[in-house]
């Protein structure tokens, strides 16, 4: 049983080697007798600071009063009141004389004096700082001596520690004690350790112990002399020496000055209470302390008032001391982002801050909190997500983006506001790299073949766009399946101008992935038809795209024709132009509105309409005969051509061909679900044409130049399906 006793007052532990924390390296200061250590968790490396005191014996007053300390420590609970976690009391032998050493484990914090100087801060950072360190300690203060009716006794720097996110604590609890006034004995402790108090901290009452006055003066008046030593310290940036000092104010500032010297007046109930100091002290209104103190209250704030102070926020971070804003408001704000108590503006703020931190840092302190937020069912944050997504998208893992980020990226192709769905499709630019093959195949491109006839003209260029641009993360057997369908079947027959360019661009872009019979069988046709488009635009792009994919079939033709193959390499040929780079997205219908037929601009900046209505005949775009009779007037009459018909739900971005490819024959991702197109048969007087189309020529080819007149001929123009 007084073993028992002895750990709930002196220790929790039992003994040094049973302490389940390493011991390292002493700070150069600490409180009193005490010796202050860096330390760490055994079991998971976690940072603590271990502090501890050593006596000749058992009863050495030093131990008595740090049993008492630790008793304090444990009991009193305070934010501003250094965290306790475990304490033990080791009994050794030095040279056949006993030792006693009292160990206390709390959370891990630095002394005071060593934090300013690694903080190095001037100026006005400096002042808004100090003010915000002893805002913190006057709350502690104010606790003990109007809560809690206990003295502290010796409040100076010494009694206060930093912890790593800068907030100041106080500590030094061995002079604690209760105090009330109608109690006799109510101040046993505080006398029997009052030798431990220098002299120079000291208020004169208790210099003279006339333990009368001080029953009569309110609990506050011995702390609040000791705050007025701390401030001292503090601006001074020097230990306090004697009393006289303190009527040194030259270095405190002038809105402190006044309630510096109601702390330390010469009567004890003049003193003035630390609560009011916090209440009414000019000191303490500015921006940092006013910014840390909303996010600590944010539940208890209306959402207009998170959202005007969240919009602020990212200008107003860059005027405060920037250790304190990535070590304590940043981590505030991840918080508060996490259990979902801040608006979704809060997010800029965090990835403002979460930019000045290194790339390390970043990974651990930012991006955690930006995975959970993908979970959030809140529209506002989901699209202030993709909307920084260039931001953290490189940080992001490719077994996060695959497992946790993705899944949840993916409910946006289907929402039903179009702008998320087009922050969704953008988002795949930085996230389609990450995603493993299964994932590209088995759920990303369903989406897209979805997102390549929605309503939205925009969206269904950015598709087109995205598809060209992260065509090399696609295996080859899903390139030959996907691309060329999704390029020539949909896109080049859109209703939406720069919907077609796209079509043309993405072609382009990734022309080394097609063989020789698709450029010639499948390309080629599709994009000739397109030099009479009604857009200027689309028209020149398309010549562009006639002479690439001309030079491919030149090339190719120069490497298989054996006899020319000598002369041919004397000339020099044209390399096969390689892939272009990534394609820019379409400007977004859904801030721009115009009407369809002004969009002639490039696919890489058009500006986008609004709703293109698809004509009563696009269904059966894909299903008219092989043949049709085009009239071309005049070179002119550019502008009275139809445009290509729009893409229908029904259409897939399944080959149009029979030459599918085995393993991929049963994949359902919007682009195999098409059977081949049957060939209307033709009319008999067509039929006699083609007849004599298959009949060989026998005349020279210098006597079959014939002069064609353009102006009100009829032109059979073939389309190849």
């Amino acid at each position: 049983m007084f073993k028992f006793l002895k750990e709930v007052v002196g220790g929790s532990g039992t003994g040094l080697k049973d302490l389940p924390y390493n011991i390292g390296e002493a700070y150069p200061s600490a409180w009193g007798s005490w010796v202050h250590h860096r330390g760490t968790n055994k079991d998971d490396g976690s940072p603590v600071s271990i502090f501890s005191l050593t006596g000749s014996t058992a009863q050495d007053g030093h131990l008595a009063a740090g049993r008492n300390g630790v008793k304090r420590l444990r009991t009193v609970r305070h934010p501003n009141i250094l965290s306790f976690l475990h304490s033990t009391e080791v009994e050794t032998y030095d040279g056949g004389s006993p030792k006693v050493t009292i160990y206390i484990v709390t959370e891990p914090v630095m002394p005071l004096t060593d934090k300013i100087r690694e903080l190095g801060l001037e100026g006005t950072q400096r002042d808004e700082y100090y003010a915000w360190g002893l805002h913190q300690v006057a709350k502690a203060v104010s606790f003990l001596n109007n809560d809690c009716k206990l003295v502290h006794g010796n409040v100076c720097m010494a009694s206060v520690v930093v912890t790593q996110t800068l907030d100041w604590k106080l500590h030094a609890f061995d002079v604690l004690s209760e105090f009330d006034g109608n109690n006799e004995t109510s101040s046993t402790s505080m006398l029997q350790y009052a030798w431990l108090v220098g002299a120079q901290y000291k208020p004169m009452e208790l210099v003279k112990s006339d333990w009368a006055a001080i029953k009569k003066s309110p609990p506050w008046s011995i702390d609040s002399w000791g705050m007025g030593c701390l401030i001292y310290e503090i601006f001074s940036g020097t230990r306090l020496g004697k009393t006289e000092e303190l009527r040194n104010t030259g270095s405190i500032p002038k809105s402190l000055l006044p309630d510096y010297q109601r702390l330390l007046s010469s009567m004890p109930s003049r003193r003035l209470n630390t609560s009011k100091l916090i209440e009414n002290s000019e000191y303490f209104q500015n921006k940092l302390v006013d910014t840390i103190h909303f996010m600590e209250i944010l539940s208890l704030k209306d959402s207009v008032e998170k959202d005007t102070f969240f919009r602020k926020l990212p200008n107003l971070a860059e005027q405060l001391p920037r250790p304190i804003v990535l070590k304590k408001l940043l981590p505030l704000l991840a918080s508060a982002l996490e259990f979902g108590s801040a608006a979704a503006p809060a997010l800029t703020a965090l990835l403002k801050m979460g930019s000045w931190l290194s790339a390390e840092e970043f990974r651990v302190k930012v991006l955690p909190t930006i995975v959970k937020l993908y979970a959030s069912n809140d529209r506002s944050i989901r699209v202030a997500l993709l909307q920084h997504i260039d931001q953290y998208g490189e940080s992001l893992t490719a077994q996060i983006v695959d497992e946790q980020v993705y899944p949840h990226v993916a409910t946006g192709f289907s929402d039903t506001s179009a702008f998320l769905r087009e922050l969704t499709l953008k988002s795949m630019l930085t996230l389609a790299p990450k995603l493993s093959q299964r994932t590209i195949s088995g759920s990303l491109l369903k989406y897209l073949s979805k997102l390549q006839v929605d309503e939205e003209p925009a969206i269904r260029t950015n598709t087109t766009i995205l598809l060209g641009n992260i065509a090399t993360y696609l295996n080859d057997g899903t390139r030959k399946r996907v691309l060329i369908n999704a390029f020539t079947a949909r896109a080049l027959r859109d209703t939406f101008p720069p919907a077609r360019a796209a079509g043309i661009m993405a072609l382009c872009a990734t022309s080394s992935y097609y063989d020789i019979t698709e450029v010639a069988t499948r390309i080629l046709p599709n994009v000739v038809v397109l030099t009479i488009d009604p857009d200027s635009d689309v028209r020149a792009k398309a010549f562009q795209a006639v002479d690439q994919f001309l030079q491919i079939a030149k090339n190719y033709y120069q490497k298989t024709n054996v006899a020319e193959g000598a002369a041919a390499a004397g000339m020099g040929s044209s390399s096969v132009p390689e892939n272009a780079g990534l394609l820019g997205w379409a400007m977004s219908s859904l801030t721009l509105k115009g009407k369809p037929s002004d969009h002639h601009a490039p696919v890489a900046s058009a500006t986008t309409s609004t709703r293109t209505q698809t004509t009563s005949s696009a269904s059966s775009a894909v299903e008219t005969p092989s043949t049709v009779p085009v009239r071309v007037s005049s070179s002119t009459d550019f502008a009275e051509q139809p445009a290509p018909p729009s893409p229908t739900s029904t259409d897939g971005w399944g080959e149009l061909e029979n030459g599918i490819d085995e393993e991929h024959e049963d994949d359902k991702d919007g682009w195999g679900d098409l059977e081949p197109l049957e060939e209307s048969k033709p009319a008999p007087a067509l039929a006699n044409i083609q007849a004599a189309q298959r009949r060989p020529v026998t005349q020279p080819v210098a006597q079959t130049k014939l002069g064609i007149k353009y102006s009100s001929v009829n032109v059979l123009v073939w389309k190849y399906e």
